[in-house]
């Protein structure tokens, strides 16, 4: 005889669904962090789904930041993703690997160092962190020297264009040094060696330029402040020195304008910072700084540390960080070598290229950025009167692209612009595409102004002063513009910014 026996399940022992379950229809924590533990599935859906919501960041033309990298190099970030890169007594490897890297980059911006010799530089979380180190190396150079010579030492300043990047603006906020800009003008977009020049005095830690401008991806001439201020400083006396900011073209002019002197082939180039995880194609969270010669980085301003098992020298602003993207670097450069980062560059260029023309031939931008420089396009509109480009930069969210909007830097802020950075990943259809619904926009924004202006010249009533009678009275086309350009213009403001990327 079979004995049966019959067991009691609930349902939810079968049913292992998060959308079946109470975690969907909970609210979030938004300030306090939750009493009880959530199944890690449902913890994973939850936190995904929200996360559809962000933009693509393939079609984020508003960044230099990389947003493709091949599935090998991938695995290595993942497998690595545990690894404290500060531990280098544990990690020797990725310690050599980053050393190897910054060997490279130095040999790439020609620093007079053999060929087996090792170059002076570090891995950052990024660029703001290299022009903070750099900074602070120019600063104790100029106080050393300074407190030797009896003078004082008490109002560093540093020259820069009005176009930098806001880490300058934070090296010298936090750091208590002077930040002189020299302005910009209409046309002219990027510092002005002469009047850089004309700005420096005996305070003066050193003179910032920029390779590959946030505002339009120009280079400024790095050849002709070198020649300036090297004149300035036999004049004076002083030893001004020029600190190169190459977060966007320091991976660009190597291989695309090989001939053009703006790195350690000028003697007053003291150091570079460059950004890895920009035209270094590699994921956000890797920079460089590199000095010319052990000479330029004060000895006292290294750490030595041997709690982590031995004597090791540090001198970053943060202790701990991953190892990944100095791997990922290193990977890039054994895969891709000199000639593929190249071909690279030389499609991204012939990419912008494809874009200035098709924006061109819509008859209704301006191009504002340089054919030589980083491979973007910085444009704005011929007619401003009745659309602006934050409507257009607006409008085109809604196919996906994130193309930013902004007012240039002073003196010439009453120029906004449009700007798409075309990076590795952003082919010839994608740039096609972006044309093709570019104007598409201009087609509806020039729809809804023919609407609004047959409104806008309706026949209104209209109270006599005199009297009680009403008349017709029609707008003047004058009025009718006025008034269209005051709507968009508020509308403007609204979504207007002036942070970029």
């Amino acid at each position: 005889m079979v004995i049966t026996t019959a067991t009691s399940h609930s349902s939810s022992d079968f049913l292992d669904s998060t959308f079946a379950s109470r975690y969907v229809t909970e609210p979030l924590p938004k300030f306090k962090m939750p009493a009880r533990s959530i199944p890690k599935d449902a913890a994973y859906q939850i936190i995904n789904d929200e996360l559809m919501l962000d933009g693509n960041p393939r079609l984020n033309l508003a960044s230099f930041v990389t947003t493709w990298m091949e599935e090998e190099c991938d695995k290595l970030i993942m497998a690595s993703i545990n690894k404290n890169y500060v531990d280098m007594d544990e990690y020797p490897v990725t310690t050599e690997l980053q050393n190897r890297c910054v060997n490279m980059i130095a040999h790439l911006f020609n620093a007079p160092v053999g060929e087996t010799e090792t170059a002076i530089g570090v891995g950052t979380v990024g660029s703001s962190e290299a022009i903070m180190l750099a900074g602070l190396a120019f600063k104790r150079k100029w106080q050393q020297k300074r407190k030797a010579e009896g003078k004082p030492y008490d109002k560093p300043n540093i020259v820069t264009g009005a176009n930098v990047q806001v880490c300058w603006e934070k090296f010298a906020r936090y750091f208590e040094v002077e930040l002189k800009e020299v302005k910009l003008r209409e046309g002219y977009y990027v510092m002005d060696p002469v009047k850089a020049v004309d700005m420096v005095d005996e305070n003066t830690i050193c003179v910032a330029a920029i390779l590959g401008s946030t505002l339009t991806g120009e280079f400024e001439d790095v050849k002709l402040l070198n020649e300036l201020l090297d004149k300035k400083n036999k004049e004076t006396g002083w030893d001004t020195p020029i600190h190169v900011d190459a977060a966007s073209g320091g991976f660009i002019a190597p291989f695309l304008y090989p001939d053009l002197e703006w790195d350690f082939r000028l003697p007053l180039v003291k150091s570079i910072n460059v950004s890895g995880h920009k035209y270094g194609l590699v994921y956000a969270g890797v920079g460089w700084v590199v000095w010319r010669t052990k000479d330029e980085l004060p000895d006292e301003l290294i750490f030595h540390i041997n709690y982590l098992g031995s004597d090791q020298p540090t001198f970053t602003l943060n202790f701990s960080k991953g190892s990944s993207q100095i791997i990922a670097q290193y990977y890039q450069f054994i895969r891709l070598g000199f000639e593929g980062y190249r071909d690279i560059m030389k499609n991204c260029r012939d990419n912008a290229s494809l874009l200035r023309k098709g924006l061109e031939e819509t008859g209704k931008f301006e191009i504002v950025s340089k054919e030589i420089g980083v491979p973007l396009v910085a444009f704005s509109l011929k007619d401003t009167s009745k659309y602006t480009v934050f409507n257009i930069s607006d409008n085109l969210r809604r196919f996906g692209w994130i193309v930013p909007a902004y007012t240039m830097a002073p003196d010439a802020e009453h120029v906004a612009v449009l700007r798409v950075v075309v990076r590795e990943d952003f082919n010839r259809s994608l740039a096609e595409r972006l044309v093709s619904d570019i104007d598409k926009v201009i087609k509806e924004l020039d729809g809804l102004l023919s609407q609004a202006t047959t409104k806008a010249t309706n026949v209104t009533a209209t109270v006599d002063e005199t009297g009680d009678k009403l008349f017709k009275k029609k707008k003047t086309a004058m009025e009718s513009h006025e008034e269209i350009a005051m709507y968009w213009k508020k509308l403007a403001d609204r979504i207007k910014t002036s942070g970029v990327c």
